[in-house]
């Protein structure tokens, strides 16, 4: 393939389509399961219940520190069907490129996405690509969909109790903090990373545990969103402690300096978990043993007595953190 930029030409079906096609995603992307020339193809799933979703990535810069709009799909959709108690198996991929982006960059996109799913062990069997017009996209949007097979017991916040401990994997905020960082609308630079990862080693240690109820890895409206959620689907609040939840000193530097608060930005490599609380401190223990989660941490419980989700301060305050209303940071995953 000899162009350096995209042209409607290229999604128009013909030869230049092809050229994108043979020599960018099927080099890149090729297994014996991947058919760039069939209109649907089969898969084999390994017994057990099905699991499915979808996803879409409008990430701004596609590129950022620690991934990008390649490896951040294959994370966000395998994420979502590994909280879900799932071990992903394949992907499909709709590809939307805007007239013009370079074909260079289209090609790290597409090896990231590729490096990541071997890592993972998914592979991408199906897919699409339009072209759209300069003017009528970011750049490029990518569109997924994820299946697997249920590896362990049924998760669900009905399972939910009063007392179960809350968990988090990790540092919150690194993610949002990071893509807006390398958009440089505020003259800032810093060396923060996203923390998009997978999160399959810790959901599937988690699953050992007959007291799990519930995991979500917090994504668009970051961990308070989860918070929020809960309580408005199990009827009980959420009691968060200030003191045990992980941001990282220089999230939190960015955050005071520009008004953004670290527990509603994403996060694309944690799990939050609910568990009764006498298995949470094992939990915690195995968590913190591997690489994604050394820093874990309890970070409160479900409590009925409440009918909100309430942070109680390092100083000894309390603070009701309210559902979620409008976008700090659009176009963030």
């Amino acid at each position: 393939m000899q162009d350096t930029h995209i042209s409607l030409a290229h999604g128009n079906g013909g030869r230049y389509m092809r050229e994108l096609i043979d020599e960018i995603f099927a080099r890149h992307l090729a297994n014996p399961d991947l058919d760039v020339t069939a209109d649907a193809v089969p898969i084999a799933i390994e017994g057990g219940e099905v699991l499915f979703t979808t996803d879409g990535f409008t990430v701004q810069p596609l590129e950022f520190p620690g991934g990008n709009i390649g490896s951040l799909a294959v994370h966000g959709t395998t994420n979502d069907l590994a909280v879900a108690g799932a071990i992903p198996k394949y992907l499909s991929l709709n590809v939307f490129i805007e007239e013009g982006l370079e074909v260079r960059l289209l090609e790290r996109v597409i090896q990231s996405l590729a490096e990541t799913a071997a890592q993972i062990g998914v592979k991408v069997v199906a897919g699409d690509t339009k072209v759209l017009r300069r003017g009528e996209g970011g750049g490029l949007y990518l569109a997924t969909t994820g299946v697997g097979f249920r590896s362990g017991q049924r998760l669900s916040m009905r399972k939910i109790q009063d007392g179960d401990a809350l968990i988090v994997s990790g540092p919150v905020g690194d993610h949002g903090i990071a893509v807006m960082l390398a958009r440089e609308e505020f003259g800032l630079r810093g060396d923060i990373r996203s923390d998009a990862a997978s999160v399959l080693n810790l959901t599937t240690r988690a699953l050992a545990y007959e007291g799990l109820r519930f995991m979500r890895d917090p994504t668009r409206g970051g961990l308070a969103t989860v918070c929020s959620e809960l309580h408005r689907c199990i009827g009980m609040g959420v009691r968060l402690q200030q003191t045990a939840l992980p941001v990282r000193d220089p999230v939190q530097s960015v955050c005071d300096m520009l008004g953004y608060d670290p527990l509603y930005l994403a996060c694309e490599g944690r799990v939050v978990a609910v568990i009764d609380a006498a298995e949470a401190e094992r939990l915690l223990v195995d968590w913190q043993a591997t690489v994604e989660g050394k820093d874990a941490r309890i970070i409160g419980q479900i409590d009925s007595a409440i009918d909100h989700v309430l942070l109680e301060t390092e100083i000894g305050g309390e603070r009701i953190l309210e559902e979620l209303e409008d976008d700090p940071l659009p176009r963030i995953c």
